[in-house]
Order: C-alpha cells, then structure tokens, then sequence
C-alpha cells in the first residue's frame, strides 16, 4: 500500500478541494473546455515560483524571472528574466510551460497529485517536467518514458474526473 506523508495528504486535500470550489481551475482541464490552471505560488500566484519557463531550454540552469518582464497566459502571472524570453513564450506557451499543470510527473505516475517543484526538473523530449522531491526525480530518471506515458494516462483520467465532479457542484 502506497503511504503518503503528511505534506503530500495535506496537497492533495487542498488540491481537491480548489478543484470543486472553483470547478476543475487547478486540474488537467475545466468543464468548459478552456485552458487548465497551473500550480502557482501560494503567496503570489505567479508560476514556477517566478522562475523563467523559457529559460529551462535554453541556460544550463533556469532563471529567476521578474515582474518587470510579465506576461498572463491561462489566468496566472508568468515572470521572464527579460523580454526577448517573454516574446518566445507568448508565440508558444504550451511548449515552455510545464506538463501536468505543473503537477510532480513521479507522483501523478503513482496515482496522486503533488505540486512540483520548479527547482527539482527535467526537460525530455522538448518538454518540462516538474518533480516533488529528489526522490521522485531519481524515480523519474529510472524510467522516463514509462513514467510519463503512466503521468499522461492518469492525467487524461483526472481530467475526466475533475471535469466530472466540476459539472455536478
């Protein structure tokens, strides 16, 4: 049996949670069909904790962004570390943002959801994915493929769900 340690039972609850009050905002997809929410920072909603999403493809390291290079894309502030990188993302967001909403790939794999960390990442294949801890990217990093074809399965499942439960509340 899968054991959760507290931080992740507490993640979990509160996701679902914003995800009936605000009808599946947070999830895969929304009951209207419009784009999904993204984890953000809980203190300042910005994504990838105001980190450059562009800047995880192109620098050994990603950047921190600032708000002076801002850019809204699916109802969440996005920072730039300047505004050439603001320009790339604006042209094609869904190729830099991060996949699963931002969601850890390891844990979604598993069959829970946990924030990921913008700090703990990989980029395959073009994509970004965000991990929960060390331990979930050293998971990853075993079976990258097999991981996120098991993530993009549950993901499409959750959002079923999620879409689900949106259209009841």
């Amino acid at each position: 049996m899968m054991r959760h340690n507290p931080k992740q039972t507490l993640t979990m609850a509160m996701a679902l949670a914003v995800l009936c009050a605000f009808g599946g905002a947070n999830g895969p997809a929304r009951a209207d069909g419009s784009a999904p929410g993204f984890v953000t920072d809980t203190l300042t909603g910005v994504a990838l904790d105001g980190m450059d999403p562009v800047s995880y493809f192109t620098n050994a390291q990603p950047l921190p962004g600032s708000p002076d290079f801002e850019y809204d894309w699916s109802g969440v502030p996005w920072y730039f570390a300047n505004a050439a990188d603001r320009d790339i993302f604006i042209r094609s967001p869904e190729v830099y943002a991060p996949q699963f909403g931002g969601h850890s790939a390891t844990s979604l794999a598993q069959g829970y959801l946990s924030d990921g960390d913008p700090r703990i990442y990989a980029v395959v294949a073009q994509r970004l994915y965000l991990f929960y801890s060390a331990g979930n990217y050293d998971a990853f990093e075993k079976a990258p493929a097999a991981t996120i074809d098991a993530a993009r399965k549950r993901w499409a499942a959750l959002g079923t769900q999620l879409s689900a439960s949106a259209a009841s509340h």
